[in-house]
């Protein structure tokens, strides 16, 4: 893509909560902000049936809807669409679901009791296909900046190509490495960071001025 088609790009979010005047309102402010689109959906049946027609760059769930039954839905939303960036709303921060979450596959955790347009940052930066999690909620109990300390200069190569989105075999090629040796790292470094898994590590690396 050149620098015309990119800016050209369309940014395509998808809001789906079961309450009218939440999801409405989320999708009000992001067109206000320059989204272009914004669209919304009552249920996770809705949702999926947006999902069919149209390539979102981030589709945002409501871990409360009643057709979600918890974590459920987002499991049906990465099989029938596994490359699709999903974020997890909720009302409330819990970091149990928090981690949870991003465990199962979630881009992102947002906590509806956010500030606007510290919303529509999260929002554009999960479209990109960056991990977000407010500040602090995954990683409170830990010194902040002291596990990418303890990383190697390998690890810390293999988690900027994470960063990046790479995949283990990009990483190899990047590095000359090989592919299981890459995974070693990965496996390591994310013991280091208590990462639950890629997008978590990439997430922490982010909040703790790695990258």
């Amino acid at each position: 893509m050149d620098v015309f088609q990119e800016r050209l790009a369309v940014v395509k979010i998808l809001v789906a909560d079961d309450h009218d005047l939440v999801r409405e309102t989320i999708a009000a402010f992001l067109l206000a902000e320059g989204i272009e689109v914004a669209d919304t959906a009552a249920s996770l049946e809705g949702a999926l049936g947006a999902m069919a027609q149209i390539n979102y760059d981030l589709v945002m769930l409501d871990h409360e809807m009643p057709s979600m039954q918890g974590l459920t839905g987002l499991s049906q939303v990465l099989q029938k669409q596994p490359d699709v960036a999903v974020a997890i709303m909720s009302s409330g921060t819990s970091r149990a679901l928090a981690e949870a979450a991003l465990e199962a596959g979630a881009i992102g955790f947002v906590p509806k009791k956010m500030a606007s347009r510290a919303m529509v940052n999260a929002v554009r930066l999960m479209a990109k296909g960056d991990a977000f999690a407010p500040m602090g909620l995954l990683d409170a109990d830990r010194a902040p900046g002291a596990p990418l300390a303890d990383l190697t200069r390998r690890e810390a190569s293999v988690l900027r190509g994470i960063c990046d989105g790479k995949a283990n075999k990009e990483i190899a090629r990047d590095l000359d490495l090989q592919e299981v040796t890459v995974k070693l790292h990965v496996k390591t470094l994310s013991r280091k960071l208590h990462a639950k898994n890629r997008t978590h590590a990439a997430m922490i690396a982010r909040n703790g001025g790695f990258i």
